[in-house]
């Protein structure tokens, strides 16, 4: 269940709200773009004229679970090296990072695939994210003020952000300094 087309995806969505409906407190896994706004309208208003986003992680059991977009608090995931982001639509002018606790972009070996039908943006990074620390996802804008989707209407940027499950890793203490030899005379 890897790739989604676009009818597959609103079936999943709408799938998702029927299920979610009774349950106030809950949202679906996915944040809709439309116009340039960012939200969690129901999964079902989303028409083809949408940019829907979800966000995946590859978890320790090899397979991709879903990171929720849509909820105010900071949604936990297990240890990961790879992400996988996607868009019913395609994009353009847009760039795609992943901010540590610091806000300073991490060290990832991107891919991208482009089709009429949307994008994935694939991260691979070289060591598994830290368990206890925070990350955000951010799609913004890669020169001016705002992307566009394949329409060319102007996108709002998009900021999901996560914490890895587990207690925060204490930094490794810093080496013994060297001894000071004696200096030999020549």
């Amino acid at each position: 269940m890897r790739l989604f087309r676009r009818t597959g995806l609103a079936a999943l969505c709408g799938l998702t709200a029927a299920l979610l409906t009774g349950c106030p407190d809950k949202t679906p896994d996915t944040a809709v773009v439309d116009g340039g706004v960012t939200g969690t309208p129901a999964a079902q208003d989303a028409g083809p004229d949408t940019a829907v986003f979800t966000l995946q992680y590859q978890a320790p059991d090899a397979g991709l679970a879903l990171i929720p977009l849509a909820l105010e608090e900071k949604p936990l995931i297990e240890q990961t090296s790879d992400l996988e982001l996607r868009s019913t639509l395609p994009l353009k002018n847009y760039r795609v990072r992943l901010m540590d606790e610091a806000d300073r972009a991490m060290i990832s070996d991107d891919s991208v695939t482009e089709a009429d039908d949307g994008l994935v943006y694939r991260i691979h990074l070289p060591q598994p994210l830290k368990t206890g620390f925070s990350y955000t996802l951010v799609v913004d804008s890669q020169t001016g003020s705002a992307f566009q989707d394949s329409r060319g209407r102007d996108v709002e940027d998009l900021r999901a952000a996560f914490q890895v499950a587990g207690d925060k890793e204490k930094p490794k203490p810093p080496p013994p300094p060297a001894k000071a030899g004696k200096k030999k005379r020549k």
